[in-house]
């Protein structure tokens, strides 16, 4: 799908960082979520649909990690 050059990398990528280097070819941020050059659909959450119908879950922090605010 995506005619880039390097081409992006495979939305089967195991490295999650090669996965977010895809290039995005449409944006809905009003909606939460964008459609990348590999075919994935990635929203807000962090999670992800698979060209394939593969669902990555979101990769949330700890709450015990997140900074408060003062």
């Amino acid at each position: 799908m995506c005619s880039r050059r390097p081409s992006c990398p495979s939305p089967d990528s195991l490295d999650l960082s090669g996965r977010d280097t895809a290039h995005i070819v449409a944006a809905h941020p009003e909606q939460g979520w964008y459609l990348l050059c590999d075919g994935a659909i990635v929203f807000d959450d962090t999670g992800a649909l698979l060209p394939d119908g593969r669902v990555v879950a979101p990769h949330r922090v700890p709450v015990e990690q997140l900074g408060m605010a003062a």
